[in-house]
């Protein structure tokens, strides 16, 4: 199934056709005498949903922020499109920063800004659009989101949190990225707005064929969007696999985080596993059956 080597589960390679988006190799990330990461190796492919997960100073936010640029590590590559972010000039890693997104975990809207100047502002910065093309972008963004017109001219403060969440998702779609980056998107969110905000990423995914890396908590939204999931402990990636296969890897955090009753629940929901437990059920009842004839 797996490979294992060096204390890491790893799914097998992607085919030779399947185009990496990010690739991080021999990755060390040290502030001081800490050392966050050692010898971290992670490719995301074209079209996938990555999670990457660990527990609390695992480094999975440093991670994220080197991958867009704002950390720099102490040794190793962090290649996206195929250039190494880290020895390019500022203004080629600007080119590239337009060919992402990202979803901050609170939104991080401006609040001086109505809805429709928050998600306007990206193509503006560019100085090359006319007006009504931005204004026509703007308002079709919105509506990729969810957000009617009616809500365009109000501020951030008189919004719900899921709208929050769905503005800034429309901002970091705004300049049409490849990859898309999100720091706990439904985190804050009740159960039927996590659900709408789950399958609205799924859904532009699919139609704007995006590569997105997500961090996250939740065990739902990671079982529900996750292509692989990236486990990180020990200053390195202990596990980097398919959501039901992880759950397979012997480790303290992956016992606690994806065996607990919360974690338990997110696997029972899965597909695969309500056809294996049918499955585990009939031969137990058949068991029975046997046993008591």
């Amino acid at each position: 199934m797996e490979k294992i080597t060096e204390n890491t589960i790893d799914c097998p390679a992607a085919a030779a056709s399947v185009q990496p988006i990010i690739q991080i190799e021999n990755l060390r990330t040290q502030f001081g005498d800490v050392v966050v990461h050692e010898n971290v190796n992670l490719t995301i492919n074209q079209g996938e949903i990555v999670s990457l997960v660990g527990g609390s100073g695992s480094g999975k936010t440093v991670l994220l922020r080197q991958m867009l640029g704002l950390n720099h590590p102490a040794s190793g590559t962090v290649r996206i499109f195929g250039d190494d972010i880290n020895k390019i000039s500022q203004d080629e890693l600007q080119k590239l920063r337009n060919r992402w997104g990202m979803l901050f975990q609170h939104g991080a809207l401006f609040s001086a800004l109505t809805v429709f100047d928050n998600v306007a502002q990206p193509m503006r910065e560019l100085r090359v659009l006319p007006k009504e093309l931005i204004r026509e972008a703007a308002l079709l963004k919105l509506q990729m989101a969810g957000i009617g017109p009616e809500h365009a001219l109000k501020m951030p403060s008189d919004l719900s949190g899921g709208m929050i969440k769905r503005v800034a998702l429309a901002r970091a779609l705004a300049l049409d990225p490849e990859l898309l980056f999100l720091d706990e998107p439904t985190a804050g969110l009740d159960p039927n707005a996590s659900e709408s905000f789950v399958d609205l990423i799924r859904t532009l995914r699919d139609e704007m064929r995006l590569t997105v890396v997500m961090v996250t908590h939740d065990l739902d939204t990671l079982f529900s969007l996750s292509s692989r999931v990236a486990v990180l402990a020990d200053k390195h990636i202990i596990a980097y696999c398919e959501p039901a296969n992880v759950v397979e890897f012997k480790h303290p955090f992956i016992e606690t985080f994806f065996r607990g009753e919360r974690g338990l629940r997110a696997i029972e929901a899965l597909p695969d596993s309500q056809e294996n437990n049918e499955e585990k059920r009939q031969a137990q009842q058949h068991h029975l059956q046997d046993n008591a004839s």
